[in-house]
């Protein structure tokens, strides 16, 4: 069988797995749904593979893919029903922020169209706490409203396209930083063909995927030097979700490092010893970055402002720490320990110390790690934030777009091992009592954890070599 056609079955096969995922699949039947989602993933690094050169069919693909689940309710994740709440909300002129849906249906005051319905599919833990999503976020939700404010599946379509334009933006803005690092175009496509995202972010209505156009195109303008459009960028990023946050630090290096070279005209180039020293005004750039990042957030959030809105949203947000936990990795360890210890479960203390363990890292990772060059700062931003997922207490599966994503611009491939074996974590799903399997748990991160420590002594093997050869 020829290429070509090896090339057709396997997208053929993939559609028929795509539709067959996002109409007829019961996420309790995890037998079922493990097979699926393993299954993608071979067509996926096949196409990949054989149509690397073929840029216009892979995003032909790309697109082909996602507009499968076009009018699919997602059958994941539950999390859209809120969205759509929080939009209809908003177009009530309601502050989604200050206010429960719980409350409403307790009074038989609701306000918005099946309202009861949507109360019922976000369940009472997404219905009896305020909204954790940030304006830009809250901004998506509202032009679902606007455009479709009596039907469900309106809104789901309206919230997928805007999730698909995002995702073409994303490779638009990917491929472009590729070309600023010397790196082959087609490998935008192992985040546009991740079965991971397709599924996940168009799929089951995630928005990651606003909050990384946002990011790479911030990332984008970082690189030609346009820092001051770039923290603006990376704002409204923030405004989709919080995590980039977590990369204000690891930019200190990018600003305050001046690189320079020996002047000396009779030193071949190659042998030359690159010198740096430490940029005052740089420094004065990078604190200015943070404060644009900052107040545009802050720009964003007046629409919002009410004498309630800290206490609610930041004890909302402190809730993700202490209080919900699934498909943890270090924090489990901590639980168990604390379990034999203390006879109890200290997510409350625990949770507190695992943020400051993150800390810490990105700290040593900002000082004392060299992110001068856009490969060595994105690879910062990647370590960075699996550091940050290796010690939260709850880790879903879309929470793993950012990596895939930062790991396109870098030699690491360990995401791509996370977004395959991810899966397990659904196993949760398979039981009435939603409980997690943990030799599954454990098993997920043991190929995780395999696959960074093998490539970290990878990496500084080559580096050692490089640094022999230059002797």
């Amino acid at each position: 069988m020829s290429q070509k056609y090896q090339t057709l079955l396997a997208t053929g096969s993939t559609i028929v797995l795509y539709f067959l995922f996002g109409y007829g699949l019961d996420r309790t039947d995890f037998s079922v749904l493990f097979a699926t989602y393993t299954i993608l993933f071979v067509p996926f690094f096949y196409v990949l593979k054989k149509e690397k050169m073929n840029l216009s069919f892979l995003m032909g693909t790309a697109i082909l893919f996602r507009l499968i689940f076009l009018f699919a309710i997602p059958n994941l994740s539950q999390d859209f029903y809120r969205f759509i709440w929080d939009g209809r909300m908003i177009l009530e002129g309601i502050n989604p922020f200050i206010s429960i849906p719980e409350t409403f249906v307790e009074k038989g005051n609701i306000p918005i169209s099946q309202g009861t319905e949507l109360y019922r599919g976000m369940g009472q833990l997404s219905g009896s706490h305020y909204t954790n999503y940030p304006p830009v976020n809250q901004f998506n939700f509202l032009i679902a409203a606007v455009f479709s404010n009596t039907s469900i599946v309106g809104a789901v379509i309206v919230m997928r396209l805007q999730i698909i334009l995002a995702d073409i933006g994303i490779i638009y803005f990917g491929k472009k930083i590729l070309k600023q690092l010397n790196l082959p175009h087609h490998l935008i496509f192992l985040y546009a063909l991740n079965p991971l995202i397709i599924i996940e972010l168009t799929g089951n209505l995630h928005f990651e995927s606003v909050m990384l156009v946002f990011l790479v195109w911030s990332l984008h303008l970082l690189l030609k030097g346009r820092w001051i459009w770039s923290a603006i960028i990376l704002g409204l990023s923030v405004s989709v979700k919080l995590i980039p946050l977590l990369f204000l630090p690891l930019f200190f290096q990018w600003f305050t490092s001046r690189i320079s070279l020996p002047s000396q005209t009779n030193v071949s180039i190659k042998t030359q010893v690159q010198k740096t020293s430490f940029s005052w005004v740089g420094l004065s750039k990078l604190v200015l970055f943070g404060m644009i990042v900052v107040f545009v957030n802050i720009i964003l959030f007046i629409p919002f402002v009410s004498t309630d809105l800290v206490n609610s949203y930041t004890g909302t947000i402190g809730l993700w720490f202490q209080n919900f936990e699934f498909n943890a990795s270090l924090y489990y360890i901590a639980r168990a320990i604390g379990y034999t210890f203390r006879g109890w479960n200290e997510i409350a203390v625990i949770g507190k110390i695992m943020p400051a363990l993150t800390s810490v890292f990105l700290i040593i990772i900002t000082f004392f790690r060299k992110n001068r060059s856009p490969k060595q700062l994105i690879s910062a931003l990647l370590l960075g934030l699996t550091c940050y997922y290796v010690t939260t207490t709850t880790v879903h599966p879309w929470y793993l777009a950012p990596l895939v994503l930062l790991s396109v611009f870098t030699t690491y491939r360990y995401p791509l091992v996370w977004s395959v074996v991810i899966v397990l974590s659904y196993h949760a799903y398979g039981n009435e009592l939603w409980r997690e399997n943990l030799w599954l748990v454990g098993l997920e991160y043991l190929f995780v954890y395999g696959m960074l420590i093998w490539e970290i002594i990878q990496i500084r093997l080559r580096s050692s070599s490089r640094t022999s050869k230059l002797k």
